[in-house]
C-alpha cells in the first residue's frame, strides 16, 4: 500500500486531536481545512490571535467552520499552563513571571496541550526554524523512558524490493543530530527501530553504517560507532542490529558473508543508521535522486509524544502528509 495513503487511513481510524502552532501561515490554514474535511483529526486547532487567522482565512478563502482557534494570550488555561511550565523548568532558573511571557509562544503553547493530554499531536515548523519545536518538544513534552536524544527519520521507500521491507527502509539521523556521541548514536537506532515498528509495520533489523567493517579500518570515527553498538548490547534492546558495517555489507548477503561473517542482519536490513549528519542527510537525497526512491520526512522521533517537523518549503500537501504521519503515532 501507498505510504501515504496508509498513514492516512492509520490516522483516520484514530481521529486525534491535532494542535497546528502556526494559525496564521496560508498554508497551514488551507492544510488545517483538508485535515479536518477528510477526517484525518478528529479535531484540528490553530494557535495565534484569532482576528489574525480569521484574517488570512479570508484571504485564502477557507472557511474556518469546525476549525478550533486558541490565543494563548488571551485563555483560560494561561494561568494553568505557565505554572506546569514554571514547574518543568525552574531547575533552569526560570520564574514564574517568566514562564507567564513564554507560555504564550504558540509553539510552546502546543506543546503543553500535548503534555497535559488537551491535544494528541503537534505539528509545526512551516515558518519556524526546526530549532524552535526541538526546543518547544525536549523542555514540555521531553523524550521516551530511556531515551536523551531526540532525531529523525526518513521513510524511504520504492526502492528495489529486495532491500528492506518489500522496498521500504527507515534511514536515521538525517536531519537532527549534527555529529552523535555514541550514546546518542544508540538512541538514534532505538529510535529509528520504534519507528520502523510504527511506520513499516514489521519488526526491525538495524545495521550501524560506517566506512569499516568488523574492524577493517582504525580511526575515531569507527570507534564512536563500535562504542553505539556496544551500548545497545549492554541495554539488551528488543531488535537485531549489527556494526560497524559498511553499506554493502550491510545489505547484500553475498558481501556480509565476505566482510561479517555470521552477521545477524544478514539479509534482513530495514533501518539503517548513519554515523552523523554528513552520511544520513547525503545517503538519503542520493538514494531519492538516483534511486528515484520516494523520501518522506524527516520525522521526528524519540519524544516521549508525537511532534513533527516541517521544512519552511512544505508544500499544502507536505502538510497534511505529515499532520496524517504524526497523527497515525497517537495513542
Amino acid at each position: 500500500m501507498n505510504f501515504v495513503v496508509k498513514m492516512k487511513e492509520l490516522a483516520i481510524s484514530a481521529s486525534k486531536r491535532l494542535i497546528l502552532p502556526e494559525g496564521t501561515e496560508p498554508r497551514v490554514v488551507r492544510a488545517a481545512r483538508t485535515v479536518l474535511d477528510e477526517r484525518i483529526a478528529g479535531s484540528v486547532t490553530l494557535l495565534g490571535k484569532i482576528a489574525d487567522i480569521q484574517e488570512v482565512a479570508k484571504k485564502e478563502g477557507v472557511d474556518l467552520k469546525g476549525i478550533q482557534m486558541i490565543s494563548p494570550g488571551a485563555d483560560a488555561n494561561l494561568g494553568k499552563y505557565a505554572e506546569v511550565y514554571y514547574e518543568l523548568r525552574k531547575q533552569k532558573g526560570m520564574t514564574r513571571e517568566q514562564a507567564r511571557i513564554d507560555i504564550i509562544d504558540t509553539m510552546r503553547w502546543g506543546a503543553m496541550m500535548v503534555h497535559l493530554d488537551d491535544a494528541d499531536a503537534m505539528v509545526g515548523g512551516a515558518d519556524r526554524p526546526t530549532a524552535d519545536i526541538l526546543r518547544a518538544g525536549l523542555a514540555i513534552i521531553g523524550t521516551l523512558p530511556g531515551l536523551k536524544t531526540a532525531s529523525s527519520c526518513f521513510v524511504m521507500t520504492d526502492m528495489d524490493p529486495q532491500y528492506g521491507t518489500e522496498g521500504a527502509m527507515i534511514f536515521s539521523d538525517c536531519a537532527v543530530v549534527p555529529n552523535p556521541t555514541p550514546a546518542q548514536l544508540a538512541d538514534i537506532a532505538e529510535s529509528a527501530c520504534h519507528s520502523c515498528r510504527e511506520f513499516l509495520n514489521t519488526e526491525p533489523v538495524a545495521a550501524f553504517l560506517s566506512f569499516s567493517t568488523k574492524d577493517s579500518a582504525k580511526h575515531d570515527d569507527v570507534t564512536k560507532v563500535k562504542a553505539a553498538v556496544d551500548i545497545l548490547k549492554a541495554k539488551n534492546v528488543d531488535f537485531v542490529f549489527d556494526g560497524e558495517l559498511q553499506a554493502d555489507a550491510a545489505l547484500v548477503p553475498s558481501v556480509t558473508d565476505k566482510k561479517a561473517p555470521g552477521s545477524p542482519v544478514r539479509g534482513k536490513v530495514n533501518v539503517l543508521v548513519f554515523p552523523n549528519l554528513d552520511a544520513g542527510n547525503i545517503g538519503y537525497k542520493l538514494v531519492q535522486r538516483l534511486g528515484k526512491a520516494q523520501a518522506f520526512g524527516p520525522f521526528l522521533q524519540g519524544f516521549a509524544k508525537p511532534i513533527s517537523d516541517l521544512s519552511r518549503g512544505a508544500s499544502v500537501e507536505d502538510i497534511i502528509t505529515t499532520c496524517a504521519v504524526t497523527l497515525s503515532r497517537a495513542k
